[in-house]
């Protein structure tokens, strides 16, 4: 990656509003997330769990919070439970307009075990020079999702960021727990590389992305990769990354299930950590399971990431990225006041998640078109 990208996200980094707010985070999360009873100065609001009354899907105490856009998103939504996943897993996916600009097409590697399917997007026009390329890794708590639901996302990547987009269907927990996501991802990963030239792809500019368990999965990858000496990756966008399985930052006890019962909670995350570790639950978790936990974040690749304010990985997140600099990876990062998990990919497209699909797109394209 160039220097002219690092000095970018350095002066981005500086902006003194954005060290303001991460500051005080950081020492919140530092000293104290685990007193319940820490209070802000900062923001002036105190977050505390509890039970209360509720308009929708949002408890009284922190409607005032909640970003006016996402209010009637979290009153409109059903709970969230995950106590039966196959019904979970067979909820019809909103009908989606393809891009005529854009051609998909279904490939399967070859492996010694199982074949791994994977989504390939390119502009329906192919150029003459290589593109760069994007590994996309789906969300859903690593129990559910599949690449399908993520088809209007990677043509956007494909169509602004000018580059071909491979999305894995990596297996999912309870039923293939930790380490299947991550190798799988990885055998993805090193296919890319390993077929950049048949696919068109400039090697030397290969990023990998996710969102929530897919972030996860990203932040998962970039250390693997790392410590297998390849394949190199160029940039990584780890999204709202589920990365600590522990539970225990402050935000992760706030947005619980008494609080924010129709968004991503305390309680769900907590099943879908004990489904994906399977037998590996325990206090001597990988850090390949739950990045979190690595204490060595040097020879990363550039980062962006981003997070809501009121989404349990938030402090989980802030952790991830001061670490990121303070190990000397260029960083580039946004926290979204009043947003909740997920809140950029929400059908009612409010304008603060269009702005900040629109600004990790940005940075994508910066990171790859340097």
């Amino acid at each position: 990656m160039s220097n002219g990208y690092a000095d970018k996200n350095l002066l981005i980094y500086k902006h003194i509003h954005a060290i303001v707010i991460f500051i005080w985070y950081l020492s919140n999360s530092i000293i104290g997330f685990h007193d319940s009873r820490e209070r802000s100065e900062s923001t002036g609001r105190h977050l505390e769990s509890m039970e209360a009354n509720h308009i929708g899907g949002i408890c009284l105490k922190y409607r005032p919070i909640v970003n006016p856009e996402l209010k009637q998103v979290l009153e409109e939504s059903p709970k969230i439970e995950l106590r039966d996943l196959e019904l979970a897993r067979s909820q019809p996916r909103l009908p989606v307009e393809k891009s005529p600009f854009v051609l998909t097409t279904t490939r399967f590697i070859k492996r010694s075990d199982s074949d791994l399917m994977v989504k390939i997007y390119e502009p329906i026009n192919k150029p003459q020079t290589k593109l760069p390329g994007l590994l996309w890794i789906h969300g859903g708590g690593y129990i559910l999702g599949h690449p399908d639901s993520d088809d209007v996302l990677c043509e956007t990547f494909v169509l602004d960021v000018n580059c071909k987009v491979v999305s894995v269907d990596y297996r999912l927990a309870p039923e293939d727990p930790y380490p299947a996501a991550i190798e799988d991802c990885y055998d993805a990963l090193k296919w890319m590389a390993d077929n950049a030239e048949e696919l068109n792809i400039d090697r030397s500019r290969i990023a990998i992305a996710g969102a929530s368990a897919g972030g996860g999965l990203t932040a998962a990858l970039a250390l693997l990769a790392r410590d297998r000496g390849g394949p190199e990756i160029a940039f990584q966008m780890p999204l709202y990354p589920m990365i600590d399985d522990r539970n225990i930052t402050k935000s992760s006890n706030q947005i619980n299930k008494g609080n924010f019962p129709t968004v991503w909670h305390r309680e769900v995350n907590q099943r879908a950590w004990k489904m994906y570790l399977g037998k590996n639950a325990s206090d001597d978790i990988p850090y390949y399971a739950a990045p979190a936990r690595a204490t060595d974040l040097s020879g990363l690749p550039p980062t962006y990431t981003c997070v809501g304010e009121l989404d349990p990985f938030r402090d989980e997140t802030l952790e991830y990225v001061a670490r990121l600099a303070q190990a000397g990876v260029p960083v580039e990062f946004h926290l979204y006041p009043g947003c909740f998990h997920g809140f950029d990919l929400s059908p009612a497209k409010p304008e603060i998640g269009v702005r900040a699909q629109k600004e990790y797109i940005s940075a994508l394209a910066r990171a790859l078109h340097p």
